[in-house]
């Protein structure tokens, strides 16, 4: 089957590589569509930590946002998974430690991450394996973009629950990216009043095309109650933004990555008596983040500038754009162009 490979940093090609066979407990995918996500881009430019820490080495397979139909499966799953269109949890724990027997398989110190962790491949391929545990059905009302967009969205749902919000409460969102847009948009199906800070230029297009009037810079930012905050920046200086914006006795929660240490005075938690909420991926959220998509409270469609084949997918990492594609920050591929 054609995949694609990271070589090294800023090193990529499409390759004929030996299709996956489906293990014990598990099944083979048929990828009907892949997003490129932040993570993606920090690999192909080597800046990843996993890359330094020996968690992740080259050459690689990326790809952990997508979803697809199973075409085989292996020894001890059902036969009937075959023909199901799916997608599936990023977080493969071991399953017999204390953390995943306890729900926390995420969070398993022997997990592998699907295109991300541990050398399992990802699914910028035609075909990726997956163990059925970490399967999720799709619907029929939830299409080849949504399937793609449930990883991200369970991230950003985790965000949003994180923050503990009641409808009619305010919430300031850092970082108006993909994740960031995601989680304004599962928080308003919810009714709570969302505001945006993001750097001004394209942003305020993107967030009002989706129906959000609210969007600020640092410099127009008013000065309101924020009841929650939470940053899904790369910026290293927002955690602490975040902290001091929030209302004291409030939640920030934390869902971005910067690509060096983010200080944060831990006193203004204290003083404030802010509870800090961290966030890593999906786990848990897949369920009703489909619900979501497939009800129509939350169509992040709009999100997704352009759908490109695995031959265009490096030319993505590196930043590369379309004028054409408009200011949509996500790109999903489709494996089979």
């Amino acid at each position: 089957m054609r995949a694609f490979v990271l070589t090294g940093p800023g090193r990529a090609e499409v390759q004929d590589v030996p299709a996956p066979e489906a293990r014990p407990g598990g099944v083979v995918v048929d990828v009907e569509r892949a997003g490129v996500c932040g993570t993606d881009v920090e690999f192909f430019t080597g800046e990843m930590s996993y890359l330094h820490t020996g968690q992740a080495r080259y050459p690689m397979r990326i790809g952990h946002e997508w979803c697809g139909t199973v075409s085989s499966v292996g020894d001890g799953v059902d036969p009937a998974w075959r023909g199901r269109r799916v997608t599936g949890d990023t977080m493969l724990g071991c399953g017999h430690c204390q953390r995943c027997l306890s729900g926390r398989q995420h969070v398993c110190a022997d997990r592998y991450e699907i295109g991300i962790r541990n050398g399992w491949p990802g699914a910028l391929a035609e075909q990726v394996p997956v163990p059925v545990t970490a399967l999720h059905v799709l619907p029929d009302a939830v299409d080849a973009a949504l399937g793609a967009l449930v990883e991200p969205g369970g991230n950003a749902l985790r965000a949003v629950q994180g923050a503990e919000l009641r409808s009619g409460q305010r919430l300031l969102v850092l970082g108006p990216g993909t994740i960031g847009l995601l989680a304004a948009q599962i928080a308003a199906a919810h009714g709570v009043e969302v505001h945006l800070l993001g750097r001004g230029g394209a942003v305020p297009g993107v967030a009002g095309s989706i129906g959000f009037g609210d969007v600020w810079t640092s410099e127009t930012l008013p000065e309101l109650p924020w009841d929650a905050v939470i940053d899904a920046s790369n910026a290293a200086a927002l955690p602490a933004l975040a902290a001091d914006l929030v209302e004291p006795g409030r939640r920030v929660v934390y869902v971005g990555l910067a690509g060096r240490p983010s200080p944060l005075d831990t006193r203004t938690l204290v003083l404030k008596d802010v509870t800090a909420v961290g966030v890593l991926s999906a786990s848990g959220a897949f369920p009703r983040t489909v619900e979501l998509y497939a009800s129509g409270a939350v169509d992040p469609r709009p999100l997704v500038a352009a759908t490109v084949g695995l031959d265009e997918a490096a030319a993505v990492l590196a930043g590369g754009r379309r004028p054409e594609w408009g200011d949509a920050p996500k790109i999903h591929v489709d494996p089979r162009r």
